[in-house]
């Protein structure tokens, strides 16, 4: 779906669904103007309270609302190398056959479905998530097919008509870099890293991917790494 961007947009109209991470960081200042409410999920994984604990921050930086949902059943009942300790998180190239055992099954579907009562519920006509290209290999939910899907189910199971709004879905994670540096971001208050250890292990699919990222798009990478 095809939203204009402005820098003085009038409505606060958007939900965003923020990690704390690269990716929906640069997304909550973009859209920033636009955005009434962030929604961060803790589900259980090893790096949950690091991303949080930067999504807060940039909220808190902004002015925006922050809402925190828990979904303690995710680690009770899914299997997935993100569930399971740092120990279980691959290390190595982000790509499929590396990083498959990192899927949490659903995953997107499921916050996307929690936003959308939460958007409904704050008269909110969209919901802003921060898939991109990059993703599109390894898991399912998030790639433009899935998009569409939920777009459609959520609008039709919606009141006021919820869309979801998702425009890094056919871009790569450099690129969205480069937007970010265009907005001044300072990327070593985000997390990337799986393993969720006190610092990025720098070896880890995720760190590997951000690296590459931050130097494609011509950005210092202040990042502190174990490696």
């Amino acid at each position: 779906m095809n939203i204009n961007n402005t820098s003085s947009f009038a409505v606060k109209d958007s939900l965003l669904v923020l990690s704390g991470g690269l990716d929906s960081t640069t997304m909550l200042y973009e859209y920033a103007d636009r955005i009434s409410v962030a929604l961060s999920f803790h589900y259980g994984s090893n790096h949950n309270d690091k991303e949080l604990a930067f999504a807060k921050l940039h909220c808190e930086r902004l002015g925006i609302k922050h809402i925190i949902v828990h979904l303690d059943f995710m680690k009770t009942l899914f299997r997935s190398s993100l569930l399971e300790g740092a120990d279980a998180i691959p290390e190595g190239d982000y790509n499929d056959e590396n990083m498959r055992s990192t899927v949490v099954p659903f995953r997107n579907g499921i916050m996307l479905s929690v936003a959308a009562g939460l958007a409904e519920n704050n008269q909110l006509k969209y919901i802003m998530i921060a898939n991109h290209a990059g993703d599109h290999a390894i898991y399912p939910d998030c790639r433009q097919d899935f998009v569409d899907a939920m777009d459609k189910a959520v609008n039709a199971g919606t009141y006021i008509g919820v869309r979801i709004f998702a425009p890094y879905t056919s871009i790569t994670k450099a690129q969205i870099a480069q937007r970010g540096k265009e907005l001044g971001i300072d990327y070593s208050l985000t997390w990337s890293c799986y393993k969720g250890g006190e610092y990025h292990c720098g070896k880890c699919g995720t760190c590997r991917e951000r690296r590459e990222a931050l130097a494609m798009a011509g950005i210092e990478d202040k990042t502190i790494y174990m490696d």
